[in-house]
């Protein structure tokens, strides 16, 4: 079973920075895609930044210029940085992983969520 356990979240004024991390573990033969979403109360998960184990990022237009999607592919963690936060930002983000594993197959695996609050 693949397990993905985010961190980063909290609280930050508008204009500020976070860097949510995310690990993933388990019995994988390969991570194809990582990525993160959010959620944001009364609306729909939406997607915020995916990035391939090729290095093939794709990112939202809402946060592109302000948040940067990376991975450490030796970690099986993806990172999110992100600046010039705003107050529209405020959501819960999940981490997704995507691949094979050896025990299941193919997955498609969810955090748990790490609530990120952007407020003066």
């Amino acid at each position: 079973q693949v397990q993905l356990v985010e961190s980063g979240g909290g609280l930050v004024q508008p204009g500020g920075s976070l860097r949510l991390s995310c690990a993933a573990s388990g019995r994988m033969f390969s991570i194809y895609v990582m990525g993160w979403y959010r959620q944001a109360p009364g609306n729909q998960r939406e997607l915020v930044a995916t990035i391939t184990n090729g290095g093939t990022t794709n990112t939202a237009d809402s946060v592109k210029g302000r948040f940067t999607i990376s991975r450490d592919n030796a970690k099986n963690t993806v990172y999110l940085q992100m600046n010039s936060l705003k107050p529209e930002d405020t959501a819960v983000y999940y981490c997704n992983a995507v691949g094979r594993s050896w025990v299941t197959g193919a997955f498609d695996a969810w955090g748990q969520g790490t609530l990120v609050t952007v407020s003066s």
